[in-house]
């Protein structure tokens, strides 16, 4: 049997859009049947059922697939733990079209270099997060994170997902909101409406 393409995208947050990613991995030669992804994952979380799948998929002599190494892996630790599987299962890793094979010697320490740099990448990101989150605290801009919807939007959502017209991927594209939104409205809803019949059944 000929060796494969299998393809891995990853985004993480609900409102990233991996369309850009599907597309180049077709660029480079990987069927729709064979992409794999994880949706609103960070890098550095181990546990993606995306990457768990995709590399079940690879045989030995196949080829796993990414756009940029930082869509695989945001840390050196994770990097390594996934190039020593690839290794030990023989199956080659292409970065953007560049082909890296983890059994040999320099392409190993190419792929190591790479990491590397990713997880540089990453806690640069980190450290201009917090220094801009300090800055905005010290000019009185941080209040806080504020609710998505007012108590009206969200009580209509909610009554659209109940309706089972709409699913709740199709509310959260109508209201401009990722799903884990949509599942916090029902479950503040639920708990109001049962604090409530708690309440009638007391004054009763």
């Amino acid at each position: 049997m000929s060796a494969l393409f299998v393809g891995y995208a990853r985004c993480s947050t609900d409102q990233q859009d991996l369309t850009a990613q599907r597309e180049a991995l077709l660029s480079l030669g990987v069927e729709t049947e064979r992409i794999y992804v994880d949706h609103g994952l960070t890098g550095t979380n181990r546990e993606r059922p995306g990457l768990r799948e995709a590399l079940a998929a690879c045989r030995a002599g196949d080829t796993l697939v990414v756009t940029k190494l930082d869509r695989l892996a945001r840390s050196l630790p994770d990097a390594r733990a996934i190039a020593d599987e690839l290794t030990a299962r023989q199956i080659s890793l292409s970065l953007g079209g560049s082909i890296y094979d983890p059994t040999d010697a320099v392409g190993r320490l190419l792929f190591n270099v790479l990491a590397m740099v990713a997880e540089f990448e990453s806690d640069l990101i980190r450290l201009r997060t917090v220094e801009g989150m300090k800055v905005a605290k010290a000019k009185g801009r941080l209040k806080g994170k504020q609710p998505k919807l007012s108590r009206k939007q969200e009580a209509h959502l909610v009554s659209l997902v109940h309706s089972g017209e709409y699913s709740t991927l199709e509310v959260a594209e109508l209201f401009g909101v990722g799903r884990s939104t949509v599942y916090r409205a029902i479950q503040r809803q639920r708990l109001a409406a049962k604090a409530e019949l708690a309440n009638a059944s007391t004054r009763g």
